[in-house]
């Protein structure tokens, strides 16, 4: 198995073929964790303090989202995939962001960077909760009214046809996890996804390769798929890569080159029962 750095030709592993290390130029962003164990409050007094410390008028509806999902997988005459061919892959996928009472995206501002008009997203609804509390004590008349509003993956990238740019704010843990899998670095740059060969199936004709959003879900499937082998000897069959860096390789690869055959699975998910809900 190539090591989760490497760069590799294999179509059963295209997560190999996503380095951390590489820029990540793609509407989603990510800022890193500056400290691999920092507590959960000061990870997100980081980003907070940062980016809604500029908050702007919200601005498109989020039953835009509702619009653009992907329809039904047909033919194309491209060889690279189609957005709506990679947005399925991410179906059923939930992240949480802030609205105000007409359900349109409360935005920001990042100072560092420049960009306006930034949607910020949260893989975990408490994460999101810190967010709107933050939002009611800077802008009480644009929090009145505000909720935290769950959104699938499949309709956030979608909606980048909308020139709305996104800020994940990855969950702590799991970037915990990524670095202690790559030794060496202090700070993980993007959301954490990860993946293994040995879960790679084949189901009615169509070839699936896994890839998930928490360490712990792999781990779990791996516990059944390797006869109950645990600990270290599971995390040597775990590669780890950025969901931006893999989306990117998604976008700019032809089809039947194994990056078409990604599917992501909701944290707390099993990959069966993941393709049969997508299925159904």
């Amino acid at each position: 198995m190539a090591p989760p750095d490497s760069i590799s030709t294999c179509s059963s592993l295209p997560l190999a073929a996503a380095p951390m290390s590489e820029p990540t130029p793609f509407p989603f962003a990510a800022s890193p964790l500056p400290n691999p164990l920092v507590a959960t409050a000061s990870f997100l007094q980081h980003h907070l303090s940062r980016l809604a410390s500029h908050l702007n008028v919200p601005r498109p509806a989020l039953a835009a989202a509702a619009a653009r999902t992907p329809g039904p997988q047909g033919a194309s005459l491209s060889l690279s995939l189609a957005p709506d061919e990679v947005a399925r892959a991410l179906t059923g996928t939930p992240v949480f962001t802030v609205c105000n009472s007409s359900n349109e995206f409360v935005l920001v501002s990042d100072p560092a960077t420049g960009l306006r008009s930034l949607g910020l997203l949260c893989f975990r609804s408490e994460d999101t909760d810190a967010l709107l509390s933050h939002v009611r004590t800077r802008q009480p008349v644009l929090g009145k009214g505000a909720k935290v509003v769950p959104i699938t993956l499949d309709q956030v990238y979608m909606l980048k046809a909308e020139g709305i740019a996104f800020r994940f704010l990855p969950d702590p843990l799991q970037i915990k996890n990524a670095l202690e899998m790559k030794s060496g670095l202090t700070a993980f740059d993007g959301v954490p996804v990860f993946q293994s060969d040995l879960l790679v199936v084949k189901k009615q004709k169509k070839r699936y390769c896994p890839v998930y959003f928490q360490k712990e879900d792999i781990e779990r499937e791996l516990t059944r798929a390797s006869k109950g082998s645990r600990g270290s000897a599971l995390s040597k069959k775990i590669m780890v890569g950025s969901l931006e860096d893999v989306l990117k390789k998604m976008e700019i690869n032809e089809r039947d080159s194994g990056w078409d055959d990604l599917i992501f699975i909701p944290p707390g998910k099993s990959l069966n029962q993941h393709i049969n809900e997508v299925s159904a």
